[in-house]
């Protein structure tokens, strides 16, 4: 979902994903930068220790495109090589993003990113849960059995709302222009667009993580 336009609908993407995605493969190309991928001018901060090659994943909760992707980019985080660690960061293009950065990052401060990530999606997606506004986002991680005057603790706390900077930050030196899209340790982004599908996606994200490891 591009940032010019948060009302795309994601039918076509996912209909079209599996022929664009093997078709670019048959052609046994190696990704080029420009095409396939960004290669920034000046590179972004990363949060991983020497030796590890940081991968983010840029996504905002009310957007279709992340909750296809998202099981697909789970189950790759889980499956990625031991010098790989998985980030996610979640996007601001408007000031009304904002409350669903502080939900991650206060989830995140409570251990419940495995439990309630894709619950979130599946709220918003498949249930139609507004989660836009501070109060009702409460009120749903209540239902999920989260004690809410905690939950409150961590939302509106200097922490997360530090965390969310930072986030908006990040997504900035990237100069990412869309979501879901991937980072590759602070000097390459793709997305869906660029590689033709998301899974494509991570296939250029381990071809340029495979040129980190060979000093390239």
């Amino acid at each position: 979902m591009k940032r010019r336009d948060f009302s795309l609908a994601c039918s076509a993407v996912v209909a079209g994903a599996g022929f664009i995605q093997s078709a670019a493969m048959a052609q046994g190309k190696a990704p080029e930068s420009g095409v396939d991928y960004v290669s920034l001018d000046k590179r972004a901060g990363v949060d991983a220790p020497a030796g590890k090659i940081e991968v983010v994943e840029f996504f905002w909760y009310n957007c279709p495109h992340c909750n296809v992707f998202e099981p697909t980019f789970d189950a790759w985080s889980k499956r990625a090589a031991k010098d790989v660690t998985v980030r996610r960061v979640p996007v601001a293009f408007r000031d009304d993003f904002a409350p669903q950065q502080r939900l991650f990052y206060a989830l995140e401060a409570m251990g419940l990113v495995d439990k309630l990530h894709a619950r979130v999606f599946a709220a918003i997606h498949v249930e139609k849960t507004d989660l836009t506004k501070g109060e009702a986002i409460a009120d749903w991680v209540a239902k999920q059995g989260v004690d809410r005057a905690k939950f409150m603790e961590q939302y509106s706390s200097f922490s997360v709302a530090t965390k969310a900077s930072r986030a908006t930050q990040l997504q900035n030196a990237y100069k990412i222009d869309g979501v879901p899209a991937l980072g590759v340790a602070g000097r390459y982004w793709t997305d869906g667009a660029m590689a033709k599908s998301m899974e494509r996606a991570l296939q250029v994200v381990e071809f340029l993580a495979a040129n980190i490891r060979a000093g390239k």
